[in-house]
């Protein structure tokens, strides 16, 4: 028997994309991303990870016209995604290199008839080694998503990894950042789902 409403949400299917972490296999920064996802797959979201090797791309350069075939698949998923999940490692109080060019390439889709980031929530989360760093690291992240039109979820994520480590299952050793990061998954697929009705 269906419950009420659930016809209509497996109608809607909601697209959500996570770009992030490091270079580092299994980086605290990619774990706290894959909880994320999670829990928008819980809120019944399609869910994709771009992370380490697929976001080693050539420094974006909008006077050129050619990408990668790397940048091309990452854009393409940005572009069919109803929301976003953005997570960076706090380097030096800021965003890592690797996810700020990442989010470069988002100027590819300002022709579209959804321009850059617009209409889609985006959750963000920083890690970083201290409060100094993950605080501003995600407000970066934020300043960011507001330029390129998006709209950053109500909840975002700090996480300090001196206090939070992630195991091999991929569980967070604070259960309160666990929860955390699987409501910012969540918070994506709402409000995607109700811009789609």
């Amino acid at each position: 028997m269906v419950a009420p409403g659930e016809e209509e949400n497996e109608a809607m299917a909601i697209n959500v994309v996570g770009i992030g972490g490091s270079l580092r296999e299994r980086s605290q920064s990619e774990q706290a991303l894959r909880i994320a996802l999670a829990g928008a797959a819980d809120a019944g979201a399609d869910t994709t990870a771009i992370t380490g090797d697929s976001l080693v791309l050539p420094f974006y350069d909008i006077a050129i016209a050619e990408r990668s075939a790397k940048a091309g698949e990452l854009v393409a998923a940005i572009r069919e995604a109803d929301g976003l999940i953005v997570v960076s490692p706090g380097y030096h109080g800021g965003l890592s290199g690797l996810v700020k060019n990442a989010l470069d390439y988002v100027e590819d889709l300002h022709h579209d008839e959804r321009p850059y980031l617009e209409g889609r929530a985006v959750g963000t989360i920083a890690v970083s080694f201290g409060w100094q760093a993950a605080v501003t690291t995600l407000n970066q992240l934020r300043t960011t998503v507001h330029a390129l039109r998006g709209w950053p979820t109500p909840l975002g994520g700090a996480v300090n990894s001196i206090e939070t480590k992630f195991d091999e299952a991929g569980s967070a050793s604070d259960e309160k950042v666990e929860q955390t990061l699987r409501a910012i998954g969540e918070q994506v697929v709402d409000f995607a789902r109700g811009r789609l009705r």
